[in-house]
């Protein structure tokens, strides 16, 4: 008896104070960002192609605007239940779940442009944003796999999965030129199911996972009573939500505003360069964060924004300064993004990071949601000018950059060594 009471005493090291091995950590990171690659290009198919559905199908505006949203609407809500049931389920089955869920999305794209059925391509387009729910996994899942010191780290580089959006921008057109259309579509389909393949066998979730056994509604109603969901929800919808609008709409803006200048082809080699952008400045975010804390990054970021947007508003002409004002847009996004996730996992408890993370992602989808609809309900015909939609971002970013400098900071505990 003497012997056990001994054992258990204060200070005494136990079995359940050694600390879980984190070894192999990075290339489960890299496979999920992989992965994310993949259901980001899914997520992303119906945009780079837009200008052959509004010609083939008569489409207005505000019908292009449906088009473009309708994935984005549907990958954000989706993406509260997702990061929920990755607390659950944890990532390797969700991230298997979430491609294969893609595939019948992606064939229905497919066969509603060879059809030429807008109301079918809608259709296809909500089941399509089930893709852009895979962000809600690889945070919770690439958060457990670093200490807390480096979880901004760990999860700019999940981020990087954002290059989908690229690869997506970059290679559709090009691919529906050289392959076929329907061909394009089967190959996106087939990368899905070749990664989720990669996933099942290869991916595991870190020893420092534990199954979360709390039910879905307490779950995210839990998520919603912290303070921290509401504040990083808000900046994340301003960054990552800009990042979204602009990678699926940017296309329809350079063709629109710069008619005689700007191809399908070339309006997708520039998104491609936006999201690149983004996707560099994202890792880079969050390592900066690591070290100088989440609020000073967010505000650079923002300030970043609000200033590119108001030189985009202007409209100058189609040309080096257009490309560099983008991208410097692109990079403060980015930036943004890796900051906002390495400012959640200090300040959230670590059985809510799944739904905390699942809730921010929602609210950064739906920054991403709105502003395709706004751009072409205010886009002025008469003068060719997106100019108001693009102040409403002025403003928004603004109010952001007032909002985040009244936050609390939050930095992880440095390892003892």
């Amino acid at each position: 008896m003497a012997e056990t009471q001994a054992s258990s005493a204060p200070g005494t090291p136990t079995q359940a104070a050694v600390p879980p091995d984190l070894r192999g950590g990075m290339f489960q990171v890299i496979l999920a960002t992989l992965a994310s690659t993949a259901g980001f290009w899914a997520w992303m198919a119906i945009s780079p192609l837009q200008n052959i559905y509004a010609t083939q199908m008569g489409l207005s505006q505000g019908a292009v605007s449906l088009m473009l949203a309708m994935p984005v609407l549907v990958g954000a809500l989706g993406r509260i239940v997702v990061g929920a049931m990755t607390d659950r389920f944890g990532g390797r089955k969700m991230f298997t779940f979430v491609l294969l869920a893609g595939v019948p999305a992606v064939l229905l794209v497919a066969l509603a442009g060879a059809i030429g059925s807008f109301g079918l391509l809608v259709i296809a387009g909500f089941l399509l944003g089930v893709s852009g729910t895979i962000f809600a996994v690889g945070i919770p899942f690439s958060s457990a796999w670093f200490p807390p010191a480096r979880r901004g780290f760990a999860n700019g580089v999940f981020g990087m999965g954002m290059i989908g959006t690229a690869v997506s921008a970059f290679f559709t057109p090009r691919l529906a030129n050289s392959i076929g259309y329907l061909n394009t579509h089967f190959l996106i389909a087939g990368v899905m199911v070749v990664m989720a393949v990669l996933v099942w066998f290869f991916m595991r979730d870190s020893p420092a996972w534990t199954v979360s056994r709390q039910k879905l509604v307490p779950k995210v109603t839990g998520a919603l009573k912290l303070l921290i969901t509401w504040e990083m929800s808000f900046l994340y919808a301003i960054v990552f939500g800009g990042f979204v609008a602009f990678s699926t709409y940017l296309p329809k803006y350079l063709m629109t505003i710069y008619p005689d200048e700007v191809d399908p082809i070339g309006a997708g080699t520039r998104t491609a360069m936006f999201a690149v952008a983004a996707v560099i400045a994202r890792p880079i975010g969050g390592v900066l964060a690591d070290r100088f804390g989440p609020k000073v990054i967010s505000l650079l970021s923002l300030a970043g924004v609000v200033a590119a947007a108001y030189v985009v508003g202007q409209q100058p002409a189609e040309g080096v300064l257009t490309g560099i004002v983008f991208l410097l847009m692109a990079a403060a996004m980015g930036l943004g993004m890796g900051a906002v996730f390495a400012w959640i996992g200090p300040s959230t408890p670590p059985d809510k990071v799944g739904a905390v993370t699942g809730v921010v992602a929602a609210a950064g989808g739906l920054g991403g949601y709105f502003p395709p609809l706004v751009m072409g309900a205010t886009y002025h015909a008469e003068s060719n000018s997106y100019s108001l939609g693009l102040w409403l971002l002025v403003l928004v970013g603004a109010l952001a950059l007032v909002v985040a400098g009244m936050l609390r900071d939050a930095r992880a505990p440095k390892p003892q060594k």
